[in-house]
């Protein structure tokens, strides 16, 4: 019964749908905010800013502060730190990956949708065509 129905929703005519406005209108906030975090951390413009951070603190604790250091040579702290965002980081990617992988299967399936309801139509055609085509050889042969 859903087959038939998919069928007849297909034929009502062109339903052609943005799978990216299909998939934002349902999004969470959450998902929203984890694929921000991942659009950020896997982008230069972070690993550039991260690294020239990484590169100050140890400048800063080794060279600037000396003996007086906070975070003194091997960095512990720094360390602890990293550790911790990237134990949540980890996460958050991932769930933005999962989301883009829900996000392509919306758009294979739209675009299933959409070639299905091409065939039904070009069979429409079809039929319509070889209709014309007898209709024109039953008038050539009362012509002849």
């Amino acid at each position: 019964m859903n087959a038939l129905r998919f069928l007849h929703d297909l034929r009502r005519g062109p339903a052609a749908r943005d799978p990216n406005l299909v998939f934002d209108e349902r999004s969470t906030f959450g998902e929203r905010l984890a694929d921000r975090v991942a659009a950020v951390g896997g982008s230069w413009g972070f690993i550039i800013a991260f690294s020239v951070f990484l590169l100050g603190w140890g400048a800063l604790n080794t060279l600037a502060l000396g003996a007086r250091a906070f975070d003194p040579f091997p960095f512990i702290f720094l360390n602890l730190m990293l550790s911790m965002v990237a134990a949540l980081q980890a996460p958050i990617i991932m769930m933005s990956q999962n989301r883009q992988s829900a996000k392509d299967r919306l758009d294979a399936r739209l675009d299933y949708e959409t070639n299905v309801r091409a065939e039904i139509q070009i069979e429409g055609l079809h039929a319509k065509i070889d209709a014309l085509q007898a209709a024109i050889d039953r008038l050539s042969i009362r012509a002849a």
